[in-house]
């Protein structure tokens, strides 16, 4: 395809340009509900104070899922308790997560928020209209097991 047009008239040069507009904007971008959910994911997860995602069901499952060879568990992980809703310039997002033990729930949710709704619109360039949260569980301090002690006779 030709870029210009040149024509020669009374010894001028002009240049005409075809298509018009600046070329990223000719032809369209659609951005799936699992690319979203993933970007979503891998932000939520980085916020301190967020244990997990999803259920105590889907983790469970997830777990099993993920040690079955070809049982698809790296993207089952990353999208685990994130749900995305896309249109064609904006997103919304549900999320699920289990936050750890004597973490402030409110800042962590916000945190949540701004991390994902950072990501989601940086990478993506679709505006998230609102990002839901749900926290399902808290993740108790594990008691350490006294290890029995050896016995020498």
């Amino acid at each position: 395809m030709a870029d210009s047009v040149r024509s020669e008239q009374q010894g001028q040069t002009s240049v005409t340009k075809r298509g018009g507009g600046d070329p990223a904007s000719r032809g369209r971008t659609t951005i799936a509900d699992g690319v979203v959910e993933k970007i979503a994911g891998m932000a939520a997860r980085d916020v301190v104070g967020v244990h997990a995602m999803g259920s105590g069901l889907s983790r469970t499952l997830g777990a099993v899922r993920d040690r079955v060879p070809g049982g698809g568990g790296t993207k089952a992980g990353v999208t685990r308790g994130v749900k995305a809703e896309v249109g064609e310039v904006q997103t919304a997002l549900d999320l699920e997560i289990v936050i750890e033990y004597g973490v402030s729930i409110a800042e962590v949710a916000g945190a949540v928020r701004e991390n994902v709704i950072a990501a989601v619109e940086r990478m993506t360039g679709l505006e998230v209209v609102e990002v839901n949260i749900a926290v399902s569980d808290v993740k108790l301090p594990e008691d350490e097991e006294e290890e029995p002690e050896t016995r020498l006779q």
